[in-house]
């Protein structure tokens, strides 16, 4: 039988999200008309003004569901659905507004009424958001609104999935049995109920014990994978599966009719298709200008003290961007020039100590104290300085602000999804960068840029530059 625990938090959320918008338009009317001694420019009673307002509250819960507030899927992204409330409440209070335009009616009673409103919706929506999410993990510690799950498959993912749903007070889920051969299967779950045909597993588990089915290996049979559709149909049960090449469900995914008949998957390599391409080059070319000039004045002192130090400003390599595009990246001099256009291996083979490249590789790229790099160098690249001339890049069109890091051809081809990371522009900052820049392996970092390629958009691009700019006042993972 089908769980109804979604679809009751999804009901709270709706209630909640109403009583929270109505207490924060309540409160502002409150907030101007009673705590202010400046008389207000359209004087409105407080039940026409509440009156109006549950007038319009449902199409402004309709927009929240419009932005997906309320699927499952945006439960866990706590920074996402913060993101989206608050872009909600901005556009539900312009819905408000435009409707006293269009109908001549007063609305707000002053200017300060749906600015303290705007204010305070966002903050009541994310505090209730907060205690909701709270109040359903107490809830599942009890065994309540806890989704039951029959695995069919005995693959690594079907490891994968046990370990990730293990704590059912956390992750809300519980594994009700396995479908595998129970020699190899009792082995790896001595605790789980095994089951070695599908149609033991419903005889004895019955359809009431089931909320989702999720089919890990698809068998060999297509009479007997439509078995278990049918089933899960028929009995109201939620059912997905894991296809055997994963690798093909990522990016951008889209169900087409080719030819106008036949319906086919079609498989992006990377999500950033189409319009996204030509967002996301505006939003380079505008905050790329803005950062380049507030970065000037700064820019111009280093300049100054490279030319003293190092009798050199810029160093310049290339790098590989989209599409395998080979393009000079600049920074400032942060390593003796003797050493440009040479890889750490042949580097250090010119200085006589061949022994520091494999202590390089092995501690992620970074070497302490390395030879190769200048006093001011070090400082340059603590603090992140030497990055700035890449603003250049991005107005250019080299680089983009956020994607994978920019590497050189010979580090790059060492990674077998190197075309997959090449999907995409390379960017001046990235998910790598915020996520611990040098304190995590180089595979990491791939898997990271990887993952930007195939999960891109604007909201993520935004998330990483706020989060860029956190991480370089601390200096994490800077060394």
């Amino acid at each position: 039988m089908k769980s109804n625990a979604s679809l009751v938090y999804g009901l709270i959320l709706i209630i909640g999200d109403s009583l929270a918008l109505v207490a924060a338009f309540v409160a502002a009317y409150i907030l101007r008309s009673q705590f202010s001694s400046v008389p207000v420019a359209h004087p409105i009673a407080a039940t026409t003004y509440i009156g109006i307002f549950l007038l319009l509250l449902p199409f402004w819960i309709l927009l929240f569901g419009l932005m997906g507030l309320y699927s499952n899927e945006i439960q866990e992204k706590r920074f996402v659905e913060l993101g989206r409330l608050l872009i909600g409440s901005f556009i539900g209070l312009l819905f408000v507004t435009s409707y006293a335009y269009l109908s001549n009616h007063t609305v707000f009673p002053s200017k300060r009424v749906p600015a303290y409103g705007f204010g305070l919706a966002f903050v009541f929506l994310a505090a209730f958001r907060n205690l909701s999410r709270s109040f359903r993990g107490w809830l599942f510690g009890y065994n309540i609104g806890i989704t039951r799950l029959l695995l069919v498959g005995n693959t690594k993912v079907t490891i994968e999935l046990i370990d990730l749903l293990a704590d059912s007070k956390v992750s809300g889920y519980h594994i009700a049995g396995v479908v595998a051969n129970k020699s190899q299967a009792k082995q790896r779950y001595p605790h789980l109920a095994i089951f070695e045909s599908f149609e033991e597993a419903i005889q004895k588990l019955k359809s009431h014990d089931i909320h989702g089915i999720v089919q890990t290996e698809l068998y060999a049979s297509g009479e007997r994978n439509n078995e278990v559709l049918e089933y899960a149909q028929s009995n109201h049960i939620s059912y997905r599966f894991v296809p055997g090449n994963s690798e093909l469900f990522v990016g951008n995914i889209a169900v087409e009719l080719f030819r106008s008949s036949i319906p086919v998957i079609a498989v992006h390599q990377t999500a950033l298709i189409g319009w996204g391409r030509i967002v996301k080059r505006l939003f380079d070319l505008v905050f790329g200008l803005i950062f380049l000039i507030i970065a000037l004045p700064f820019m111009a002192i280093i300049a100054l003290i490279n030319i003293f130090a190092s009798r050199s400003v810029f160093f310049r390599q290339v790098r590989l961007t989209r599409f395998d595009h080979k393009f000079k990246v600049y920074k400032f001099r942060s390593q003796y020039k003797k050493y440009d256009g040479t890889t750490p291996e042949e580097a250090f083979a010119m200085m006589g100590r061949p022994e520091l490249a494999k202590i390089y590789r092995e501690n992620g790229d970074f070497l302490v104290d390395d030879p190769r790099v200048t006093t001011f160098g070090r400082f340059l690249r603590r603090t992140s300085l030497d990055e700035l001339p890449q603003l250049i890049n991005v107005v250019k069109g080299d680089l983009s602000l956020v994607g994978p890091r920019a590497l050189i051809p010979q580090e790059l081809n060492q990674f077998k999804r190197k075309s997959a990371i090449l999907a995409v522009k390379s960017g001046l900052t990235g998910l790598a960068q915020i996520s611990g820049r040098r304190d995590i392996s180089v595979a990491e970092r791939r898997k990271l840029d990887l993952y930007y390629v195939q999960n891109w958009s604007l909201w993520l691009d935004i998330t990483i530059l706020i989060k860029t700019f956190r991480v370089v006042v601390q200096r994490s993972g800077a060394k």
